[in-house]
């Protein structure tokens, strides 16, 4: 990993670049796929699942026998430790739950808010060089939480013509109502145009890479929602020279091996820890199974060192990561003020690794900066907040002059009358 002391503010942008395509780069190729899939429906998703994912399918559709088959092959353990997780993460989706709010603004003018689940939800599950089952925990747990009458399901095949066991095992622990072998790009288009195999829907969630997250704005333009534009994993450690210099460096590590095109940072305030660490980092890498991966994934990578606390606090802000762990002395004030973060990890004892898995939190989150205007995957993800009002005799006759002279200012005559008509029979 590269070590850059006490950097410029003017290079900050440059120095804290995603290692990314930009979204000109395969935008054309994003645009042929759903023109294709909108004009060609299932042949067209057959053609690119054959192109991209390299096997050819009889069907895309995932049955009630394939799922009863894959059951059998998870292992007795790994059912249970799903199910923990799945508990988990219930609990804490479940007390996300809001009750009605009711407001009587003005005397005989009741407004109110209630929220709705979005009827039908797309959940698309990467595959590529690792099936993230997890993430059907993720996106299923609070769509079932909130009440999404359909819950689709989009995963890539694997050379076999299979989804892996745990993914399909997951999907049916936690009410997803249909399956469907597709990934990529098509996945997206499928459940944004609709296809014979592929239900249309109002919202897709799930990250990806970066032909995925592209993608996924791209839907936006057809009427279809987005969770946020998920795309490669990153993680960003803040430590201080207290910290456990061989548990940094399994987290750094534990986010390399997502992808060649995930990033991981330090910044620190101790140049001893940041030389441990990163001797640490290669004596990990050494024995990783994913080494190929995480190896490039960590030449993307940075150990920063800065001088103080406020400038930590000031660069982590402008870098916005999707993970931020904190292992520092004074972790209250990393926590109190850090504005730009996905989902924060505290202390020595609470890998990142845990947020992906069982602690209860979503680990669907913003990257690539957008945790500046965007919120990670929550119960409300999968809901609308719609509002209701019901003004009475009393309260039109409360509000209605003020309604007419604002409408009036506005050149709306129109809305004045609906009000003006009201008042003038309720006065006679």
């Amino acid at each position: 990993m590269k070590i850059i002391k006490n950097p410029n503010k003017s290079d900050w942008s440059d120095l804290l670049k995603r290692p990314t395509q930009t979204v000109d780069d395969i935008e054309g190729v994003v645009n042929e796929v759903f023109i294709d899939v909108s004009r060609n429906g299932d042949d067209a998703i057959k053609t690119y699942t054959k192109k991209f994912d390299g096997i050819t399918l009889e069907s895309n559709t995932i049955t009630a026998e394939d799922i009863e088959v894959a059951i059998t092959k998870v292992p007795e353990k790994l059912q249970k430790a799903i199910i923990q997780a799945k508990e988990n993460i219930e609990a804490f989706h479940e007390a996300q739950k809001t009750s009605k709010v009711v407001v009587e603004t003005s005397k005989g003018v009741k407004c109110w808010q209630e929220k709705r689940p979005i009827q039908k939800v797309g959940l698309y599950i990467p595959g590529g060089t690792a099936p993230l089952f997890s993430t059907v925990l993720m996106l299923a747990v609070p769509a079932q939480i909130a009440g999404c009458k359909d819950i689709i399901l989009c995963s890539p095949p694997n050379k076999q013509g299979k989804l892996a066991p745990e993914i399909l095992f997951a999907a049916q622990l936690c009410g997803v109502t249909k399956i469907v072998k597709v990934g990529g790009i098509q996945a997206i288009a499928g459940l944004t145009f609709g296809t014979e195999s592929i239900p249309k829907v109002y919202k897709i969630f799930g990250p990806g890479n970066q032909f995925v997250t592209v993608a996924k704005q791209l839907a936006t333009k057809y009427g279809v929602a987005i969770d946020m534009p998920a795309g490669p994993s990153e993680l960003l450690v803040v430590a201080d020279a207290t910290a456990n210099a061989s548990y940094i460096a399994s987290d750094l590590l534990s986010q390399a091996e997502h992808g060649t095109d995930s990033q991981v940072i330090l910044v620190s305030t101790s140049e001893v820890l940041i030389n441990d660490v990163s001797k640490e980092v290669e004596k990990q890498l050494a024995v990783l199974p994913r080494k190929a991966i995480a190896e490039k994934a960590i030449a993307n990578s940075k150990l920063i060192y800065v001088e103080d606390d406020a400038t930590a606090l000031e660069l982590i802000d402008e870098y916005g990561p999707e993970h931020y762990i904190i292992c520092c002395k004074n972790e209250d004030l990393y926590i109190d003020n850090i504005n730009n973060a996905g989902s924060v990890f505290i202390g020595d004892y609470t890998p990142e690794s845990a947020g992906d898995y069982a602690s209860g939190t979503n680990h669907t989150l913003p990257t690539n900066g957008f945790s500046k205007a965007y919120s990670g995957v929550n119960l409300d993800s999968f809901m609308k907040s719609m509002t209701f009002q019901k003004i009475s005799k009393e309260g039109i006759l409360n509000i209605g002059e003020t309604i007419e002279l604002m409408a009036e200012a506005e050149g709306l005559q129109a809305h004045k009358n609906a009000v003006s008509i009201r008042l003038k029979d309720l006065k006679n």
